[in-house]
């Protein structure tokens, strides 16, 4: 009776599954590196939104695919070092210093990149949502932040829980980092997705490093960017 062999998952199909896991964790326990993705995300949305040219999508994509991988590499360089010695050693530190170094030049040649391909398409629009701005109910942002501001002391005294100004129920950061977001999509008119896209990127990433650094749970973070965004949304559709 013959006997059946295992079937094995293919070598090149668990090579994939394997990195796959290695980016997945790394956007997991990096905050670096999901604030590099949350970038790449913006300037490929403004790469599109501005029509760029194939070359100039080209060295875009490079130079983000070269901060992402001096990322990863900085992180496996890290956790090899943290694994391999325990307490503090000179070499160790100039090992991790010239992996985040790599980081560093990556990073500046992709500012450097973006702002040569991007800063004549953005120049226009830029100075108009200044105008814009400046044209807009100025004193209405300030009241519906203020506002935010007061309704989240108000929970937090109801509650009991932390301070004005840290942790407790709901998160302030939160609040205000969703109402300014709700501020800008109202008073910009030109490329109003956008920009709106963008400020809500940065309110997520503030709402995140509440989250991260233990000083808020996810259900804080979430219930003040949903009255930080409801009580700016109602003022100005108010008035």
């Amino acid at each position: 009776m013959a006997v059946e062999r295992p079937t094995r998952t293919p070598a090149l199909v668990q090579s994939f599954n394997y990195a796959f896991e290695g980016v997945i964790h790394a956007l997991r326990t990096q905050r670096n590196l999901r604030i590099h993705f949350a970038v790449a995300t913006t300037v490929l949305v403004l790469a599109f939104v501005y029509d760029v040219t194939r070359l100039e999508l080209v060295a875009l994509l490079v130079s983000i695919t070269f901060v992402l991988v001096a990322e990863l590499v900085n992180s496996a360089v890290e956790a090899t070092i943290d694994l391999s010695t325990p307490s503090f050693d000179p070499l160790a530190k100039i090992a991790k210093d010239l992996a985040a170094g790599a980081v560093l030049i990556s990073s500046v040649n992709a500012i450097a990149v973006g702002y040569l391909v991007l800063s004549d398409r953005l120049a226009s629009p830029t100075g108009r949502l200044i105008e814009a701005v400046g044209e807009a109910p100025t004193h209405l942002t300030i009241i519906a932040l203020v506002l935010v501001l007061m309704v989240v002391i108000a929970l937090k005294a109801v509650t009991g829980t932390g301070t004005p100004l840290r942790g407790g129920l709901p998160s302030g950061h939160a609040a205000l980092a969703f109402g300014g977001w709700t501020a800008i999509t109202f008073v910009t008119e030109e490329h109003r997705m956008v920009v709106s896209f963008v400020g809500f990127i940065m309110a997520l990433l503030v709402a995140q490093t509440r989250v991260e650094s233990g000083i808020h749970s996810a259900f804080e973070v979430l219930l003040g960017a949903v009255i930080g965004t409801l009580v700016t949304l109602i003022l100005f559709q108010a008035f």
